[in-house]
């Protein structure tokens, strides 16, 4: 559906221009017409925080009407806001966003906190038990995300020697669907002694993904493939993933911003949205053992069905679920003690 371009009044402050844009897009049926405007404005201005709100009575720049107009038209017809500036904050951090990749969302933090929490808890030195022969690549993986986060050669290294076999190795952690890689480069900068890995099977998404962890200067494997095989034999401690969890019978009913613009492979879980949980157990074993601790985002009315797979699993001696800031349970783990 095409919808008229916004025209800009001709005299007016940065206020004047925010309010009548907020007014536009209130009018196309859009969601926080202000926020949106506001994004966009900081955008098109170069400006954030403080300064932007300085600046509300200086004159809207002439030079900038052009790209203005084009983007508020753009968002009334329905374009994510970060689609049109390029880029999300997630955990402190501004990820590149295209229609590559699912617009990283706030409840997923909360993920990424509980394995970072329940990982230091398993592993207070990141450092896991090594087989024999794979010591020293396991020591070379540590030694590149510590020279990533600068903080010179491992721990893992620095404990066991110049590369003793049988000694430690930095845990493994698996990001199953990298997207953007939001999750993968946020562990990878968080816990920068562990080895972090990633897959997804979109070509685009691991070229924004590999962009971000270049950006945030992170060493994150990213490798093509679907679900757990492209890490099959790999020795995994964490396996997190935010599959694609939406009932397909249910996306034509989602906003427009979601279902006319974010990736549907991203979206779409199957008939009741839980083929991916599904697949990813039928497929562990392609790794070397379990992992000790795994953690999934789902979506609504679906953390008991997902608690379940875990539990027939059998591998994990602690089921937990966590709800997200407006109560809905939103994450289950599983964590073998």
């Amino acid at each position: 559906m095409k919808h008229d371009p916004y025209v800009m009044s001709e005299v007016q402050s940065i206020r004047e221009a925010f309010a009548e844009a907020s007014s536009f897009l209130a009018g196309h049926g859009l969601t926080e017409p202000q926020r949106s405007s506001q994004l966009l404005l900081e955008h098109v201005l170069g400006l954030s925080g403080a300064a932007y709100y300085m600046a509300l009575a200086d004159p809207f720049p002439p030079a900038c009407k052009a790209e203005w107009e084009a983007m508020v038209t753009r968002r009334a017809a329905g374009e994510p806001v970060q689609y049109i500036i390029g880029e999300q904050e997630f955990y402190g951090r501004a990820f590149e966003v295209t229609p590559d990749v699912l617009i990283p969302r706030p409840e997923t933090e909360l993920l990424v906190e509980a394995i970072l929490k329940y990982g230091a808890e398993l592993w207070p030195d990141g450092l896991a038990g090594v087989r024999g022969e794979a010591a020293p690549e396991a020591m070379a993986a540590a030694d590149e995300a510590a020279a990533h986060s600068g903080a010179g050669r491992s721990p893992a290294r620095r404990e066991s020697g110049a590369g003793a076999a049988g000694a430690a190795r930095p845990l493994t952690a698996v990001d199953i669907g990298a997207g953007s890689g939001a999750i993968s480069v946020t562990l990878a900068a968080e816990a920068p002694v562990w080895r972090v890995c990633a897959g997804d099977i979109s070509p685009g998404a691991l070229a924004v993904a590999r962009r971000n962890a270049q950006r945030h200067g992170t060493a994150v494997d990213l490798r093509l493939g679907d679900l757990l095989e492209p890490f099959a034999g790999l020795e995994t401690d964490i396996l997190v993933s935010n599959p694609p969890y939406i009932p397909g019978g249910d996306i034509a009913g989602l906003q427009r911003e979601v279902r006319d613009h974010e990736p549907r492979t991203a979206l779409d879980g199957g008939g009741d949205g839980l083929d991916p949980y599904r697949r990813m157990m039928e497929q562990l074993p392609l790794l070397s053992a379990p992992p000790r601790l795994v953690g999934f985002e789902l979506g609504q009315g679906q953390a008991e069905q997902v608690a379940g797979l875990l539990r027939a699993a059998g591998h994990w001696d602690e089921i937990i679920t966590i709800d997200d800031l407006a109560g809905i349970p939103r994450h289950v783990l599983g964590i073998a003690r």
